[in-house]
């Protein structure tokens, strides 16, 4: 007679040394692990390279039976992408924490300014009209069967994610490398995309921004606060010029204006929100915005900007609105400073 076999699961097939390294999963997802700027382009063994994708990062988390999609700001986004929500409701696995980026794709390429027209839409009528699809693509793997996985290296969570779940639009893994070579980069850069992402794959998951994950960008670019505006001249609607700032050591520090490139639809509906946040006291220091005619606006509205690089008196150059973002507070905008190209 033949005796039955219990089913195994991704986790009971672990070397036990790993096993070992599971633990009880908590209560709540922490915060998600961050990547550091690096102009590093030179890698020996132990580092995964994935592509760097432009939207915005989301936690997945299932527990007892309730999916939430979570903001890095910890903001539950279910409303906005209900197709990812009954997406992964449809896993066969049924308690899990992912990592991963959602995006919206034009021509094969993450467009963060097509994602604009998709973030914030929680009205069910609104969602179904839109014409921006979404896409969320997977990289890591928190939580698993009541397990918390964090503290398996990088390598062990990717194929425990590849075994567990299923990928299918608007779901989707994603792939990586297991060696540099200096023509992988500028391959990325060639087809558009925003750079690399580099990780160790020994390393476990670090609630926190770490050195263990390194962006290798084709452009530079992050996200800004924004401080005022000016008003518009001649025909234009909404402003004339948004005013940038970051945070250094615990002050708003003023970085650029940005005046070109925005659409008639952005200058008015972007005018509206600044208008519910104008302030007579301006939040930059004295003195570090020489502009006439200000209007100062509390800095809670945070935006994406891309630029050629910094000047040498602390401005950018060349700066592109990309768009607003919804899952960073403010507070959080600081300089992000490039590592350099260590070994």
């Amino acid at each position: 007679m033949t005796t039955p076999t219990t089913p195994t699961t991704p986790l009971d097939r672990l070397p036990q040394g790993q096993r070992r390294l599971l633990r009880p999963a908590p209560a709540a997802p922490g915060p998600p692990m961050l990547a550091t700027p690096s102009a590093r382009r030179e890698f020996g063994e132990g580092w995964l390279f994935e592509r760097k994708l432009d939207g915005i990062r989301v936690l997945a988390s299932r527990r007892r039976g309730e999916l939430r999609l979570l903001s890095r700001s910890g903001r539950t986004l279910n409303a906005t992408y209900p197709e990812i929500v009954e997406a992964l409701t449809a896993q066969d696995v049924a308690d899990f924490t992912v990592d991963g980026e959602l995006v919206a794709l034009r021509n094969g390429r993450t467009d963060f300014a097509l994602l604009q027209q998709r973030m914030g839409l929680t009205a069910p009528a609104e969602v179904r009209a839109t014409a921006v699809r979404v896409t969320y693509y997977l990289f890591d793997l928190l939580l698993l069967d009541g397990n918390d996985t964090t503290r398996l290296p990088l390598r062990a969570r990717k194929a425990l994610l590849r075994e567990a779940f299923v990928f299918r639009p608007p779901v989707r893994f994603t792939p990586h490398r297991n060696r540099y070579d200096p023509a992988l980069l500028d391959d990325a850069c060639a087809r558009g995309w925003e750079g690399l992402i580099a990780k160790r794959a020994d390393a476990p998951y670090a609630h926190r921004r770490s050195g263990d994950w390194l962006k290798l960008k084709c452009s530079a670019g992050q996200e800004f606060v924004i401080c005022g505006f000016t008003e518009p001249a001649g025909r234009r609607v909404g402003f004339g010029a948004l005013l940038l700032g970051y945070h250094q050591d615990g002050r708003l520090r003023y970085a650029g204006k940005r005046g070109t490139g925005y659409d008639a639809a952005t200058l008015t509906s972007l005018r509206r929100r600044l208008d519910v946040l104008e302030q007579a006291q301006p939040p930059l220091p004295a003195g570090q915005v020489r502009e006439r005619s200000v209007h100062w606006v509390r800095p809670e509205l945070v935006a994406q900007v891309a630029f050629t690089e910094w000047t040498t008196a602390g401005l950018l150059r060349h700066p592109r609105y990309l768009g607003l973002r919804d899952d960073k507070p403010a507070h959080e905008v600081v300089r992000e400073e490039t590592a350099g190209r260590a070994r």
